[in-house]
């Protein structure tokens, strides 16, 4: 038996950059959940290959390209996803997001503003398209997708930590902001072993350092660090809004 606390059937989600990875994961999750899903990424092609996935899982999920740097095109994806519940979107997840690491005097700025244009004008972009559409009922939700590169610094990663700091701001200035409107604005830290991650956990001058920040010494797979986005997506998840929760085995503790 379903428990109610866990069931989003009836409700939509948008998920960005959820071709692949942590992304991916948390489409499939949302959809297993009952939510309608709408999966979107700069690659349509990809995007469409997990919606399809989902479908042919019995869950319902339709597929968007998306330059999350692109305002206009932000509205027309959450218009897109809102029309999986009848002009109601409940969950916004922005995951979205690259890197570009490099030493703090190698970064150019071309360099540096591609990071924040992608990770905060993004975030700011989805969220206020989708804005219009969130219900006020308290099945509203945005969630965002912060690092710990944020909350700690990352040696390399000037650019990348300043965004997902930013982020983190944005997401509880939002939090206070919304609640009047019993909508809940959340971040997750998650650490996943996914093709973004890939060098610092293949590269030996990087992985065994990453490791030993690492109290359960193993990466995630983006399958089980899903979860948590469900979760805050549920009604179990109700009276918890301007948190960020690190998903990370320990790594900021």
């Amino acid at each position: 038996m379903t428990n109610p606390l866990f069931d989003l059937t009836g409700r939509a989600a948008l998920v960005t950059g959820a071709a692949g990875g942590i992304g991916s994961a948390v489409a499939q999750a949302l959809a297993t959940a009952g939510a309608a899903v709408l999966v979107s990424d700069l690659n349509g092609d990809a995007a469409e290959t997990v919606a399809a996935k989902i479908r042919a899982g019995g869950g319902k999920a339709d597929s968007a390209a998306l330059d999350v740097t692109d305002r206009e095109a932000a509205g027309a994806v959450a218009a897109k996803a809102a029309a999986l519940a009848d002009g109601k979107l409940h969950i916004v997840v922005n995951n979205a997001g690259v890197t570009g690491p490099a030493m703090f005097h190698k970064i150019s700025g071309e360099n540096f503003r591609r990071i924040v244009d992608i990770h905060v004008m993004g975030t700011f972009n989805v969220s206020q398209a989708a804005l219009e559409y969130i219900p006020t009922d308290g099945t509203g939700r945005i969630i965002n997708v912060t690092s710990a590169a944020g909350l700690t610094g990352t040696l390399g990663q000037v650019n990348y930590s300043a965004a997902k700091a930013a982020i983190i701001g944005m997401t509880k200035s939002l939090a206070r902001e919304l609640a009047r409107n019993q909508i809940l604005v959340n971040a997750l830290a998650p650490l996943a072993a996914t093709p973004m991650t890939e060098t610092i956990r293949t590269n030996e001058k990087f992985a065994a350092p990453m490791m030993a920040r690492i109290p359960l010494k193993r990466w995630a797979s983006p399958e089980e660090v899903a979860g948590a986005f469900v979760f805050l997506a549920t009604d179990a998840a109700s009276y918890i809004t301007g948190q960020v929760l690190p998903v990370d085995g320990g790594t900021v503790i």
